[in-house]
């Protein structure tokens, strides 16, 4: 069995503006909106070309907050079978965004979210 790259991580915070000069200053990463209103999305190139990129979610309250990791994965679908039968959780089933890229959530047998993707097809 090949590795799995984890390739992008998503820090939901209900002070977005707040997260993002946090890690700004702690680690000079650059964000850039991608989002419209009601609907922040903050990405950020903090792997550089060695790491891996993420990005800050604005979200509605302090107990939607979290920390979450994305693995690129080939099958979304069968990742998500797989975790199941591994023990994990399907929280999130598989959804295609309008750019084609397939993501789902899970949680592991130990309460921790991650996320999988497959990107679009040619990206």
């Amino acid at each position: 069995m090949s590795s799995t790259p984890v390739t992008w991580f998503e820090i939901g915070s209900d002070r977005p503006d707040e997260a993002q000069r946090f890690y700004a200053d702690l680690f000079g990463w650059g964000f850039e909106e991608q989002g419209g209103p009601g609907n922040s999305y903050r990405q950020t190139g903090a792997g550089g070309e060695r790491g891996i990129g993420g990005a800050i979610r604005g979200t509605g309250s302090a107990a939607d907050n979290y920390a979450i990791f994305y693995a690129q994965v080939p099958d979304v679908a069968e990742t998500c079978r797989r975790a199941e039968a591994a023990g994990g959780t399907v929280l999130a089933k598989p959804v295609t965004a309008p750019s084609g890229l397939v993501h789902a959530r899970l949680r592991d047998p130990s309460g921790n979210l991650l996320g999988v993707f497959t990107p679009p097809a040619g990206g």
